[in-house]
């Protein structure tokens, strides 16, 4: 059967090739593909074989090694002897249950005919009871101490009053002992009393004795004066001493209280003056 397949293959291929360079790789190829196939298969089936069989063997020849360091010695066993249990711990009733030396300290019920009171003397450590039982033992001293507090050293809460800061009037005119500085002009009290004698227009006025007049105005915290005033006799001559006091250029430095802060402070300027008519 395989011979028939062989043969009617090669009669197909050499109709195929009919009239054609049969040397032409094709035809060749055709006429070995069953050969080739056949070993390709052999040899494919070889080498899983032998992939396979290859960690049995390798396996069946190898011998496992004890790496021995040296130096390590096993521990003795430890040997167990006998354990002996001890005896059970006595049990101690708790302090409620010992009975302890007492004396009855109820309170008699009020009767007529109350019986006769225990004349027997009571030990100094017999605790209160129900009963007088003098024979028992006598009750444990109280040992307990309180443990005194701990008194920390913390922060010392000042008790000193609060500072009070009270809130001035910012048109408050200070005088008096309140100024720690007086106001002044800049340049000297003498450059002012230059400048209104050379500002002083007198031509309007007429008197034979001498003109007196007293100026007084606010010196501001800015240095500007306000509030000009004069209260001398002569209302014409007080009239021009105001007119002066406006005319002249320049601020003053202000007041100062106790705290060195600049205030309104009040300053007064007496101005006197002989006329030649």
């Amino acid at each position: 059967m395989k011979n028939m397949h062989q043969n009617q293959e090669f009669r197909f291929n050499e109709i195929l090739f009919e009239h054609r360079n049969k040397e032409y790789g094709a035809y060749v190829l055709r006429n070995e593909s069953d050969r080739i196939l056949t070993k390709a298969l052999f040899i494919g089936v070889s080498l899983l074989a032998a992939v396979s069989v290859t960690p049995i063997i390798m396996n069946a020849f190898k011998t496992s090694e004890v790496i021995d360091g040296g130096g390590y010695e096993l521990p003795p066993p430890v040997i167990i002897d006998d354990y002996e249990t001890p005896p059970p711990a006595a049990v101690v009733p708790p302090k409620s249950d010992l009975a302890v030396r007492t004396y009855d300290s109820s309170v008699p019920t009020p009767s007529a005919h109350a019986p006769d009171t225990n004349t027997e003397k009571i030990p100094d450590d017999a605790v209160a009871g129900l009963k007088n039982d003098f024979k028992a033992d006598p009750a444990p001293q109280n040992t307990y101490v309180p443990t005194a507090p701990t008194i920390g050293t913390g922060p010392v809460i000042s008790t000193a009053p609060p500072v009070i800061v009270t809130n001035e009037d910012p048109n408050k005119i200070t005088t008096g002992d309140e100024l720690g500085q007086e106001a002044g002009f800049i340049g000297g009290i003498d450059a002012f009393r230059n400048k209104v004698i050379n500002n002083f227009d007198s031509s309007g006025l007429t008197s034979d004795e001498v003109m007196k007049t007293t100026v007084t105005f606010i010196v501001e915290k800015d240095g500007t004066i306000s509030a000009i005033k004069a209260n001398g006799s002569n209302a014409d001559f007080n009239e021009e001493a105001i007119r002066t006091i406006k005319s002249i250029k320049g601020k003053w430095i202000p007041g100062k209280n106790k705290r060195g802060e600049s205030v309104r402070s009040y300053f007064k300027f007496p101005i006197s003056m002989k006329l030649d008519n």
